[in-house]
């Protein structure tokens, strides 16, 4: 009989002084982590390998830790995540591999989840703003996944944790882009000067400047804020930016739809809480303290706890949204937990 309670999250505070590998397995063992693993399941750990540069990724001995108490529960455990949408160093099987080694990763096999160019995925039903999202066939197939999460900012959704690491992390390029298509773009062409520093900054260079004004109509717009950002007459902007979170729920409940119940579980790192995400060589300084290691069986619940330890209205005036939506809205949809679960410290 597997012990749930997605209502609770169990955190471990971080301390230094105190010896944070073995507290992760009380841990691991008080929210029941591993009860999800069955002998003989193939067991994806996701994660976030991070970009080649960038210093706030999850430390790769945690991840050593739990992939052996994976094998410890008779699973057979592989590393994942899917390549990127946005042109690094992590667009490809072949550059994600080299990138996830290099960065640490090398205590189990590490597979590209949607293959070497984004082709291997599989289409599923789901439930909220999008009908369907494709989900990478390395996570469809698997018979359980461990979702190690970095919990931080992030500039469209106001944060990124594990609901986010589901929806977009699961996702090959076509269901990345299906779900940052949500978001309208507009130009104010009565602001616009034809400068063309949109166009240069954008790296598949989109937008045009035609009669001295910039045009945006390419379908492959991913809806980054590298155009509005540059923008010196502030004449871009985002329109409903606030479905963006609620696809990144309705993704994850479709990617979690192709699993089976109680087999998958969440470990949450609270640590080096950048204003961006682990996409990006340059993060930014932590703007908070360290929390801890929270871990739950519910999506909802570990980023509903984490958003309860900190004060992450900076996120939301930073991104325009509430970081909350994306919880809420997965709860809405159907996934387990609590928006403001209990939260247990391991002492």
């Amino acid at each position: 009989m597997l012990a749930k309670h997605f209502m609770t999250v169990h955190l471990v505070p971080w301390d230094p002084k105190r010896n944070l590998l073995e507290e992760a397995n009380c841990l691991y063992d008080e929210a029941g982590t591993f009860d999800c693993v069955e002998k003989g399941d193939l067991v994806a750990v996701k994660l976030h390998v991070g970009e080649l540069g960038n210093p706030y990724y999850v430390q790769p001995f945690f991840v050593h830790e739990i992939v052996r108490r994976v094998k410890e529960a008779g699973g057979k455990p592989f590393l994942t995540d899917s390549n990127t949408l946005y042109h690094g160093k992590r667009n490809n099987g072949y550059d994600h591999t080299i990138n996830a080694l290099t960065n640490g990763f090398n205590m189990a096999p590490f597979f590209p989840a949607d293959g070497l160019k984004g082709e291997n995925y599989r289409t599923v039903s789901t439930k909220g703003i999008l009908s369907e999202i494709e989900v990478s066939g390395m996570i469809a197939e698997a018979d359980a996944m461990i979702v190690v999460t970095h919990d931080k900012g992030h500039e469209l959704s106001g944060f990124g944790g594990a609901i986010k690491n589901l929806g977009m992390g699961c996702c090959p390029e076509v269901g990345k882009l299906r779900q940052h298509r949500v978001v309208g773009l507009e130009i104010d062409t009565c602001k616009c000067i034809g400068c063309g520093k949109c166009k240069a900054t954008c790296e598949l260079h989109l937008p045009d400047i035609i009669e001295g004004k910039a045009h945006n109509t390419s379908q492959l717009c991913m809806r980054c804020p590298m155009c509005k950002n540059a923008c010196p007459m502030q004449a871009i902007s985002f329109i409903d930016q606030d479905d963006f979170c609620r696809a990144l729920a309705s993704a994850a409940y479709g990617v979690l739809s192709t699993f089976k119940h109680n087999k998958v579980s969440y470990v949450s790192f609270a640590k080096d809480i950048t204003p961006n995400c682990d996409c990006l060589p340059m993060p930014g300084e932590p703007v908070t303290k360290d929390v801890g290691i929270f871990a739950s069986d519910s999506p909802v619940s570990i980023d509903g706890a984490f958003l309860e330890m900190i004060n992450y209205k900076p996120f939301n005036e930073a991104s325009h949204v509430d970081c909350m939506l994306q919880v809420q809205e997965a709860k809405a949809l159907g996934l387990k937990g609590e928006a403001k679960p209990k939260i247990t410290k391991i002492a």
